[in-house]
């Protein structure tokens, strides 16, 4: 029990790498029971959390059982899953079948692990953009696999993935993960190529915001913790390349080493030894300030000798220096080809993609670690279109996260309420100039340049219908080539093969951020009448612009980060407000058109001005549209601003119980509503009573694709009476009663307005959308007369077209349908005679008394 809590840190550090295989062990050698067993595993895997339970739990046991897991920790199969252990208990040797690419001398092996341990401290720890002090997250914890890919896309595929959006986009990239692009994982870098060749170098490829810096991070931690490489490396030494900046003076490879975190003069030592395999994974190479050109100093070619910064890095990048090492180096597209031409020929090349829609998902799983607010969450983003697009992009989804875990923490509901589109992608935007852009940051005048010249581009990629640019396009825009691409973070550059030629494009990351550029130069330009001027070209076109117009109004909402705008001009503002009261007086646009009114409206969040205009509308159709959860906010922001509502149609929109619940507040203050519901169960009753409420004109109420009982339908019918006026009806049940007819017919014969009442029944017998329907209406008449009716309409007297299972499955909807009063006669035609017709109709003739024909 001693040697478990003397060395319980570095334990439970190393047994976190895989706690899955430690928690199955202990459980096998029953020294842990059955229901520890699945309470742990329950828990999130691979952390400390769940190491430290491991070892208390053991602890708690007493000596024998601590004895116990220390033998079984010395087995060979564990050691050969946690190596790390050999350096725990100095009575362990090198044994048999432990994998590794040698067995480096006794001092030196001590060096490396000595240098493991502090890696593993250092590493398993990360900063996010807004940590205070003192605040970190576990690297295990919310690191998320990315996809990466080895295969060169063509122009064809590459525009599939910037123009796509939503469902279609996450299609698109999981087409990419499938074996005809070679989607590779981390641990697979240095595998052996299609000739058995093993790299010597590999490049791997990200955008900004994609997870490059995370994953070397965690191929550090992970390698370190007896994980990823550790059959093929003996040392992996990491150097970020933004810290080499600023070094002037003459430096060796071993000096330039000192800058990274745990390397120390003892881990140099290493170095020096020909047989130990070493990776030198460099971060950022983007980053450096280097030309790599004309460099006149003669190569360093030993790991202690000092040379210029730039001619030290270019020796270890083409192999004069240390040429038996391997080198894992990251950057941004803007830079690989420089990268490509110094390195090795014998080099991989890897493309982060970002996270797939699987990848996106577990991320915010491993961010709330709450799976309900998790799900919640995911959901609220998925319809989204603009912002379920932009997660591809790992920076993207922490923003997110973060923005809807401080709403949870102020008690806010995160299923009510939903960030501005805008607002996203605007911290995305400041994010990136802070952190990733030091050069820029440094002349607050540069980012304002920089931003400018990419709207101008933008716009002019949009108006072309490109989202692909040469280099001509990109000098057009931007006066300095090299802010064109050098310190531009905001594009990416693609080769492709043209003929026996190869060409280099560029483009944003996606169509969303392009028009995101287009919409922020407006409110940039330094001229206010040329900005007004393009304005009115813009509106002039609004539905190839309709991102552009909504991302406007988004970024005139006074919350907006105001560094990357200039103080908005009144005139701009009032010119577009102007618009949009203009289309909302005078209906100018189509539904669809209407609807995205509503979005710009949202986009600005300026209460006063949406009651404004919400009070010039009237009447609001958005019949046959499908309305997404986050259209349903958007519409109940804009008429909960609304002091009356006069008249809303929300016929065959995809209303569904849980928008209906969304929607509430607002339809029960609605004056005049046609409203079509879909898939209510008799739980959602309620809520659907709340919104009819009392003295409203209702044009039409339909109840779709629901499975109503008859106590519901007569909630329903009491409700619909307290109305003002009620115009056609229609409700979906799951069977129809005697009783519940006559409740109809009452209905229908008392409420003047109500000409129309129609009974769905939703059986599970029928492959059809309603195997059996009951149509009232004004002119029904009697009881006696309504029988009559009731078999024709109902299907009772079949169509020798229907199929037997189909007029069973109508019969069976009318569960007592044969104790009405003076049945006298029942016609059915169907093909064929089946044993459920027969014992159907022996039934019959014995449950129904005034029966004389069948």
């Amino acid at each position: 029990m001693d040697i478990i809590l003397e060395k319980k840190i570095i334990l439970s550090e190393i047994l976190s790498a895989e706690t899955a295989f430690i928690l199955q062990y202990v459980q096998q050698n029953k020294l842990i029971t059955d229901r520890d067993y699945s309470a742990l595993k329950s828990l999130p895997q691979n952390t400390e959390t769940v190491s430290v339970e491991v070892l208390d739990k053991l602890r708690a046991k007493g000596d024998d059982a601590c004895q116990k897991f220390i033998v079984l920790l010395k087995q060979q199969r564990v050691l050969e899953q946690y190596p790390r252990l050999r350096d725990v208990f100095s009575d362990i040797r090198q044994g048999p079948g432990v994998s590794a690419p040698a067995t480096p001398a006794q001092d030196l092996g001590s060096k490396i692990n000595e240098y493991k341990t502090s890696i593993c401290t250092t590493y398993k720890i990360m900063t996010e953009y807004n940590s205070l002090a003192g605040e970190n997250v576990l690297l295990p914890d919310r690191y998320t696999e990315l996809l990466i890919v080895e295969t060169h896309r063509k122009q064809r595929e590459r525009e599939e993935e910037l123009r796509f959006r939503g469902k279609h986009h996450q299609q698109v990239l999981k087409t990419r993960a499938s074996e005809a692009h070679n989607k590779i994982t981390v641990d697979q870098l240095f595998k052996p190529d299609d000739r058995g060749d093993v790299p010597k170098a590999v490049i791997l490829q990200g955008h900004s915001g994609y997870g490059k810096s995370f994953t070397a991070q965690k191929i550090m931690y992970e390698w370190a913790s007896g994980g990823v490489f550790k059959d093929l490396f003996h040392l992996v030494l990491h150097l970020e390349c933004k810290e080499l900046n600023e070094i002037s003076e003459a430096h060796s490879l071993v000096d330039l080493l000192s800058y990274c975190p745990d390397f120390t003069s003892e881990t140099a030592e290493v170095l020096k030894d020909s047989k130990m395999k070493v990776l030198f994974l460099i971060d950022g190479f983007d980053e450096l300030k280097f030309s790599f050109q004309n460099i006149s100093t003669v190569p360093p070619k030993d790991p202690f000798r000092e040379a210029p910064v730039e001619a030290t890095l270019s020796a270890l990048l083409k192999g004069c220096l240390l040429p038996k090492c391997c080198l894992l180096v990251t950057t941004r597209s803007t830079a690989s080809d420089k990268l490509r031409k110094l390195l090795s020929k014998s080099q991989r090349f890897t493309d982060i993609l970002g996270f797939t829609d699987e990848g996106v998902k577990e991320y915010f799983q491993r961010f709330f670690r709450e799976e309900l607010v998790a799900k919640k969450t995911f959901d609220c983003v998925r319809t989204n279109e603009t912002l379920y697009t932009a997660c591809f992009i790992p920076v993207i989804c922490w923003i997110i996260c973060t923005v809807f875990r401080e709403q949870e923490e102020e008690g806010m509901d995160i299923t009510k309420e939903l960030q501005t589109t805008t607002s996203i992608f605007v911290r995305f935007v400041s994010i990136l100039l802070k952190h990733h852009c030091q050069d820029l940051s440094q002349d607050l005048s540069q980012p304002e340049t920089l931003l400018r010249s990419l709207g101008q581009l933008a716009e002019t990629g949009l108006q072309e219908n490109q989202v692909l640019f040469d280099e001509k396009s990109l000098l057009k825009a931007f006066r300095d080539p090299k802010q064109a691409i050098t310190y531009n973070l905001f594009l990416c550059q693609i080769f492709l093969k043209k003929d026996v030629r190869q060409e280099s494009m560029y483009s944003f990351m996606h169509l969303s951020f392009q028009e995101f550029f287009a919409a922020l130069q407006y409110l940039m330009m330094e001229n206010e009448e040329e900005a007004l001027e393009k304005l009115r070209e813009l509106f002039g076109t609004v539905e190839r612009f309709k991102p552009v117009i909504q991302f406007l109004f988004g970024l005139l909402n006074r919350d907006i980060d105001p560094h990357l705008k200039k103080q908005v001009r009144p005139s701009i503002k009032a010119y577009l407000q102007k618009w949009l009261l203009n289309v909302v007086k005078n209906h100018r646009m189509h539904k669809e058109g209407m609807l995205h009114i509503l979005h710009c409206l949202y986009e600005l969040h300026e209460e006063e001005f949406v009651k404004r205009a919400m009070g010039v509308w009237g009447e609001m159709k958005f019949d046959s549209i499908p309305l997404t959860r986050t259209d349903c906010w958007v519409l109940l922001y804009c008429l909960q601003c609304c002091p009356t509502i006069r008249g809303l149609k929300l016929k065959e929109c995809n209303i569904t119980a849980e928008k209906l619940r969304m929607l509430q507040p607002a339809l029960s203050r609605c004056e005049e509503l046609g409203l079509t519901v879909e898939s209510l169960s008799d739980a959602d009753v309620g809520v659907l009573i709340s919104v009819l409420g009392e003295g409203k004109n209702l044009t039409k109420l339909s109840v779709d694709y629901s499975s109503l009982s008859p106590e519901s339908v007569k909630e329903v019918l009491s409700a619909l009476s307290k109305q003002m006026s009620v115009g056609k009806v229609r409700l979906s049940l799951t069977t129809i009663t005697v009783t519940t007819a006559a409740l109809c017919l009452a209905f229908i014969q008392n409420t003047e307005t109500c000409r129309h009442l129609e009974l769905d029944v939703n059986s599970p017998f029928s492959t059809t959308r309603s195997p059996a329907s009951l149509t009232l209406s004004q002119a029904s008449g009697s009881f006696t007369d309504f029988i009559n009716k009731f078999c024709n309409v109902t299907g009772l007297r079949a169509n020798s077209h229907r199929s037997p299972g189909d007029c069973m499955g109508v019969l069976e909807s009318f569960t007592d349908w044969w104790t009405l009063p003076g049945l006298e006669k029942v016609e059915l035609k169907v093909s064929y005679l089946t044993d459920s017709w027969a014992n159907w109709i022996l039934n019959l003739t014995h449950t129904c008394p005034t029966l004389e024909e069948v």
